[in-house]
């Protein structure tokens, strides 16, 4: 239980971010968004991995440093965090928001977005929070939250920024739940964001043939 109520408050808390400082139209909105998951990496790492994302959960998986039994509840608290964090925007706020690629953007260039810079946040996530070589740093939760800093400022013009299918999926699933969009971009943010840490998983075993797992 506390693993799983770490997971839903960290991602509820990144979620509610995203959609106030999006809905504000500041232009920061990425510093902010990489702050607050900085911010909860550090509050919860110690106690769930400090997840807050369904593909950093399936890479970890993947990757041996977390139980694979725990890998469907933690989406659904990741889930369940998004969803809340939603709806609290649109009581805060009076609207909704939800990720979608730019105008101009074509799909394959969305996917590929997602793909990449997902890629780099588990790939971040996994050599510095679950590497033997790098236990016991401080800096875990910065390079993770820089890392969504650097993807949101390069892509979230094309992909819409998500990174992280419970961003996608919960603000999706509210505002089509309030008669305000539609379900046509989930696919997007669930493919290139779970794709993405698979290959992250991937790619940290050839970095790292003999490791393993060691906390943060």
């Amino acid at each position: 239980m506390p693993k799983l109520l770490t997971e839903f408050i960290g991602t509820f808390f990144l979620v509610l971010t995203v959609g106030l400082t999006v809905l504000s139209g500041t232009p920061f909105a990425p510093l902010a968004i990489g702050a607050a998951l900085m911010v909860m990496v550090y509050m919860g790492g110690h106690i769930s991995g400090g997840h807050y994302n369904p593909a950093v959960t399936l890479g970890a998986a993947l990757r041996g440093a977390m139980d694979r039994r725990d890998v469907v509840p933690y989406w659904v608290a990741q889930l369940v965090g998004a969803l809340a964090a939603a709806a609290v925007v649109q009581a805060v706020v009076g609207a909704t928001f939800a990720p979608a690629p730019g105008p101009e953007a074509g799909t394959l260039a969305a996917v590929l977005v997602e793909v990449l810079f997902t890629f780099a946040l588990v790939l971040v996530v996994l050599n510095t929070a679950t590497a033997e070589e790098t236990a016991g740093n401080s800096y875990f939760g910065l390079a993770i939250g820089f890392t969504v800093v650097v993807g949101a400022f390069a892509g979230g013009d094309v992909s819409g920024g998500a990174f992280n299918p419970a961003v996608g999926t919960g603000p999706i699933l509210w505002q089509t739940l309030a008669g305000n969009g539609s379900l046509s971009n989930l696919w997007l943010y669930l493919v290139g964001p779970f794709l993405g840490g698979w290959l992250a998983a991937v790619v940290f075993k050839l970095q790292h043939p003999a490791s393993s797992p060691a906390e943060a």
